[in-house]
Parts: structure tokens; C-alpha cells; sequence
């Protein structure tokens, strides 16, 4: 089980940290690519804080934060639980999305963040491949709470 999910996180993980690479590499800072008109760039942008810039400037505690998920989430869901394969993926995804954003706060002092998208004239925080792992995640943990009404995330 830990070995499935490991790899699992360890792909988000490198999906992540390949694509940030490459933004940081091939682009300049605030440097914006038309990928769709009115819709979709790629904008390379540097995020100090959490979602929406919230908490910019913490870095330590963000780091933090991000440590205390990583331990609440195995000590309360995976920790001597047999977790079924939906359970194992989703959890997988959510602990590779937390890693990679935690490399970049650790490493560098900062989110590189770069999918830049408006919807119907507003323009969504720029972020990254760990965010969309993160809120797929969560959105599918908290689908399987909703739909066994408050047990764990079997049958997804």
C-alpha cells in the first residue's frame, strides 16, 4: 500500500518540480505566453504566501502548516488503515501536491506558480501542477465524506 502511494506521490512530485523547471528556465520573471486568447497563459510568477497570496511573507509558518498536514494526514488516514485503491491515489496526489509545494517554499523561499487562466472576465490566481494535485484531492476526499457521511473514502 505505502508503495503504491509513494510512487503515486513521488510522479506528482515530478510532474511539479519538471514543469517548474522548466518555467523557471525558458522564462523570465513575469514573462507571459498566449496559449488561448482571453482564456489560458502561461505567466511564470513567484507566490510568497498561500493561496491568493494569503499569508505572504510566513514562510516558516507555511512550512509548518504544510509539515503538519503532511503528519495529520498520515497519523488520522493512512496510519494503520487498510486504504482501498481509490484511497491510495487520492492520497498519493494529496502528498505529492504538499511535497512539491514544500520543495519550492524550502528551496527557494517561494511557490513558483505559472497556469494563468480567465474565466468569463476573471482572472484565477496564477498556480501550479502541486495546487491541481492539492485541490483535486481534497475535492475528492471531501466527495467521499459527503457520500459516506462521515466515513473514510472507501468506494470512491
Amino acid at each position: 500500500m505505502y508503495k503504491k502511494m509513494t510512487i503515486i506521490s513521488l510522479l506528482c512530485l515530478f510532474v511539479d518540480q519538471t514543469t517548474k523547471y522548466i518555467i523557471t528556465t525558458k522564462m523570465n520573471l513575469f514573462d507571459s505566453i498566449n496559449i488561448i486568447n482571453s482564456f489560458f497563459k502561461i505567466t511564470y510568477v513567484r507566490n510568497y504566501g498561500a493561496a491568493w497570496s494569503i499569508l505572504e511573507g510566513n514562510k516558516i509558518f507555511l512550512i509548518l502548516v504544510a509539515c503538519s498536514a503532511l503528519f495529520f494526514i498520515y497519523w488520522f488516514f493512512i496510519r494503520n488503515v487498510k486504504l482501498n485503491r481509490s484511497e491510495i491515489i487520492i492520497y498519493g496526489i494529496l502528498v505529492g501536491g504538499i511535497f512539491g509545494n514544500l520543495m519550492d517554499r524550502i528551496m527557494l523561499g517561494y511557490v513558483v506558480d505559472f497556469l494563468d487562466f480567465n474565466v468569463l472576465g476573471y482572472n484565477f490566481p496564477i498556480f501550479n501542477v502541486a495546487d491541481i494535485c492539492i485541490v483535486i484531492s481534497i475535492s475528492l476526499i471531501i466527495i467521499a465524506i459527503l457520500r459516506k457521511e462521515g466515513k473514510s473514502c472507501k468506494d470512491i
